[in-house]
């Protein structure tokens, strides 16, 4: 019997790409996205791959929504596997040009979008007692940068109830196993699409993955015991370095933030907004800059050695800055 795996934001970028490894891999699949021509053009390409394929155009941001697309995955495909939460938004803005409204909204889709997502397969998981369930964060979750306020703060909560939903899990002797993955830049249609307010088109900060690499990540996890996986150097040196030297990183930033996420050429005037509708357009897992991102990583850091990384890291971290300040004082 084939097992089934929910994907959200399937329908472009990571999602759409993590969707096909599922169904390479022998698994049914459901998507969950706004976008219903995406969806259509992404089931009939796993259908191509002889797997079963069930498109149900869902805003994550609404819990009832998700709890009705996971409820018709079960009756049309089977009992859920595995559930693989993908969907995010983001604005690219300073605080103080961001409304309310947009910081709502992308806390909705990007938070609570997951967490609706693990309400729902919980809901059935648990009457089962077993299931998978992989929430995906990223690197920006353990250290900010300015221009994505909205994004970073929901990463970290994520993070956040992820953990706690962990220690419930361990308490009930559930055998929900609950992973997040922690990703890098990908090379996403999202810098086109994205909200953004600045003058200048968005960019990824190198160094760029494409979205093969996440999904080959969010695959492994999945199917292996992991409580967390950080994807690339760049996410270690992101994380550990905010662990090491906090500060330094918050004046790097104010320095290099603003300019290393934005291109040098000029917004259009007309440029698209995904945050509250979907953007209409080609169906596809990668953005503009395939000739810049890598297709293979050989970083996939998780806890069994993650302390080993960390005391590397921090070693070359502090020699770095010992350095940096010695040269100073000559």
């Amino acid at each position: 019997m084939s097992k089934i795996a929910v994907i959200t934001g399937a329908g472009a970028g990571v999602g759409r790409a993590t969707a096909l490894e599922f169904a390479r891999n022998g698994y049914d699949v459901g998507l969950l996205s706004r976008d219903p021509a995406r969806l259509d053009s992404l089931a009939a390409e796993i259908r191509g791959l002889g797997r079963k394929a069930l498109a149900v155009p869902t805003d994550v941001a609404d819990a009832e929504a998700v709890d009705h697309a996971a409820a018709r995955v079960e009756g049309e495909l089977g009992p859920i596997h595995t559930w693989v939460n993908v969907a995010m938004a983001t604005v690219f803005a300073p605080v103080a040009e961001l409304t309310a409204e947009e910081i709502r909204r992308a806390t909705d889709v990007t938070y609570q979008g997951q967490v609706h997502g693990m309400m729902a397969a919980l809901k059935r998981m648990r009457v089962r007692r077993r299931g998978v369930i992989v929430n995906i964060g990223s690197a920006l979750g353990y250290r900010s940068v300015p221009l994505q306020a909205p994004y970073c703060a929901a990463k970290a909560a994520i993070r956040g109830f992820t953990d706690s939903l962990r220690s419930e899990l361990i308490h009930d002797g559930l055998d929900i196993q609950l992973t997040m993955v922690m990703l890098p830049a990908v090379n996403t249609p999202q810098f086109d699409w994205a909200m953004n307010k600045m003058s200048k088109k968005a960019q990824p900060v190198p160094p760029i993955f494409e979205p093969e690499v996440a999904a080959r990540a969010i695959f492994f996890a999945a199917t292996n015991k992991r409580r967390e996986i950080w994807v690339g150097y760049s996410s270690v040196q992101a994380i550990v370095g905010n662990m090491i030297a906090p500060g330094l990183l918050d004046r790097f930033l104010a320095k290099k933030g603003y300019k290393s996420q934005l291109s040098n050429t000029p917004k259009p005037a007309d440029a698209p907004a995904n945050l509250f509708h979907p953007v209409a357009g080609h169906a596809t897992a990668h953005g503009r800059f395939d000739s810049e991102a890598r297709s293979t990583s050989l970083e996939m850091v998780t806890e069994r050695h993650r302390d080993a990384v960390i005391a590397g890291v921090g070693l070359i971290g502090l020699l770095s800055i010992a350095s940096l300040f010695m040269r100073r004082r000559r």
